[in-house]
């Protein structure tokens, strides 16, 4: 049974991926169907609704890119990529919405941009572990790079308007290839 809770988490996340951080509560509420007195009881304010639901969406979406299991370190991280070329040729596909959530508030204090910090942390660490595993001199230096070229592929496609093609995964085979990471 769907709660009233999972209603406004589920459209929160779908609104504020749609449409950005400054949708209105108003529009939350019809959205979920509930009211906004319902919405003030489950969530002292709308930033806490904001947080609470990208804390639910977040490993959902981080999820869906990382491998089911098996393979060498360079396929599982290279899985990732292949992964956000096929998310970026979605038409609906609007970047990482962890990014997109931290980059649109603007404020590293909010209770959401922790939640997105904490979230983008779990990509990072799957990047670290797998150069670890590997036996990469410096897993952390790798992980960050990583991590930075996933940032900034999501990215690009959002600004380009565009998918990715190949240049998500031949950057990442680069970095692993620089890392001895074969």
């Amino acid at each position: 049974m769907t709660t009233t809770r999972d209603r406004l988490l589920e459209a929160a996340a779908d609104l504020l991926y749609r449409e950005g951080v400054n949708v209105g509560v108003d529009a939350l509420c019809k959205a979920a169907g509930v009211s906004k007195r319902s919405m003030y009881l489950l969530f002292e304010d709308k930033d806490a609704l904001i947080a609470a639901s990208l804390d639910r969406s977040g490993p959902r979406y981080t999820a869906a890119l990382l491998p089911p299991g098996g393979g060498t370190p360079r396929e599982r991280v290279l899985h990732v990529f292949r992964r956000v070329q096929e998310v970026t040729a979605d038409p609906e596909h609007r970047g990482c919405p962890l990014v997109a959530t931290a980059v649109e508030l603007k404020d590293p204090l909010h209770p959401a941009s922790a939640v997105a910090r904490r979230h983008k942390a779990t990509m990072t660490e799957f990047f670290r572990a797998e150069a670890a595993a590997a036996g990469v001199p410096d897993p952390d230096l790798l992980a960050t790079q990583l991590t930075f070229v996933f940032d900034g592929a999501t990215t690009w496609s959002v600004v380009r308007a565009e998918p990715l093609a190949d240049q998500a995964v031949t950057t990442a085979a680069t970095l692993l290839d620089a890392a001895g990471l074969r």
